[in-house]
């Protein structure tokens, strides 16, 4: 296996909340970073349906709560116990079957100390979730179920879940927007476009779709379609993969853990050798 380093390509980074960290491993392994944040979390402007669904937790009307992100997780907890409720939200958490996506909500209800009853395994995937509550032994027939949403809703997985039988009530806590300054992103398809872009570094899958969305309003959508052909195309894991194929973008790479310092060193390792081959 090669030596990590970019040598020198030019690397766009999509990533919002850890664009520091990951412009610093990028540099770190020898490449270029052009930061181009492509998200924002807003808390949504009314949390009517998130405190209905606490108080129904609290008085015993759920059988299953499927918590998606940590982000989310903190950001309901943050909702309640600014109604007042936290104490009671939590007891009731920790008398209900919890099932949680991935390693970060699982940390959330750690700190709670509340014990999850299904974890999806890697790559902590809807699919992967609903494999693992189809092995836990317990039918979801007419069972009450809250999810958690994050970003955009997952419609694939609320009827999968419907499918098995689950009465499902979406609990949105934050959706995702465009960043307030869409400069950098507008700069980002123009260095596509004029093939000054070597690598991309695909983080989560609302990246893809507002990267193509501000494309969209400059008249680009395709052009940069066309660019992102000629650049390689580093994806973190099978959620984001999926919005990439919907977008009818080849993926180059995906990170063998889905962690963005895998992600980063693995494109690093691999880049000169795919961007040559693709550009042959």
């Amino acid at each position: 296996m090669s030596k990590p380093d970019f040598e020198g390509l030019n690397v766009l980074v999509l990533e919002s909340r850890r664009s520091r960290e990951m412009s610093a491993l990028v540099t770190t392994y020898g490449g270029r970073p052009v930061i181009a944040p492509a998200l924002r979390e807003v808390p949504i402007e009314s949390n009517t349906k998130a405190l209905a669904f606490a108080d129904a937790l609290i008085q015993g009307e759920f059988d299953v709560v499927i918590l998606l992100t940590g982000v989310g997780t903190r950001a309901l907890l943050d909702v309640v116990g600014g109604a007042g409720r936290r104490e009671a939200f939590v007891a009731a958490l920790g008398r209900t079957k919890l099932a949680v996506r991935g390693p970060k909500p699982l940390g959330v209800i750690r700190e709670l100390g509340v014990p999850p009853w299904v974890t999806a395994p890697e790559p902590n995937t809807w699919r992967q979730l609903l494999a693992a509550l189809d092995a836990a032994g317990t039918s979801l027939q007419g069972l009450n179920v809250a999810v958690q949403e994050y970003g955009v809703s997952n419609q694939e997985f609320l009827e999968g879940l419907e499918a098995r039988g689950a009465r499902v009530t979406s609990v949105p806590v934050y959706r995702w927007a465009l960043p307030e300054d869409l400069e950098p992103l507008r700069a980002a398809v123009r260095s596509v476009v004029a093939g000054s872009i070597d690598v991309a570094i695909v983080t989560t899958a609302m990246q893809v779709v507002h990267l193509f969305q501000v494309a969209d309003t400059m008249q680009q959508a395709e052009v940069l379609r066309e660019g992102l052909g000629r650049v390689v195309v580093a994806s973190i894991g099978p959620t984001t993969s999926e919005e990439l194929r919907q977008q009818r973008l080849a993926i180059d790479l995906e990170a063998s853990h889905p962690k963005m310092g895998a992600l980063v060193r693995e494109a690093a390792e691999h880049a000169t050798d795919l961007l040559r081959t693709k550009r042959t």
